[in-house]
């Protein structure tokens, strides 16, 4: 009596395997992009490392002066001169900008952007 040998169908087993690829793939071009792009960490490093003048414009109006100390998720602390340090809340700050570019400011109805011509 001679034996038969059996062996497996590996057709189903390659199907498998590259339809897991492609899924897998599919998946990968699928992915939202990141949320977080470190571009705000990156400005406070360096503002804090220069300990640049900043100016800093309240959602209620008022202005503040002085350098960032150091900064977290939620807040930064302003460290000012001839007035008590600041601890603010990043949601109640309406925009910040450097002391330096202050003069550079575009006025309010003013573009800078048109020219005059001849």
């Amino acid at each position: 009596m001679q034996r038969k040998l059996i062996r497996p169908d590996l057709s189903e087993v390659k199907e498998k395997i590259t339809r897991e690829a492609k899924e897998k793939e599919a998946a990968k071009k699928k992915m939202t992009p990141p949320t977080d792009t470190h571009a705000e960490n990156y400005y406070f490093l360096k503002q804090m490392n220069k300990r640049t003048p900043m100016a800093v414009v309240m959602a209620d109006g008022e202005r503040v002066e002085g350098y960032i100390e150091w900064y977290d998720r939620n807040c930064f602390k302003l460290n000012r001169e001839g007035a008590p340090n600041l601890l603010i809340y990043k949601r109640q700050v309406k925009y910040l900008y450097k002391l330096e570019q202050e003069g550079k400011q575009p006025e309010a109805g003013e573009n800078n952007n048109s020219r005059k011509t001849r």
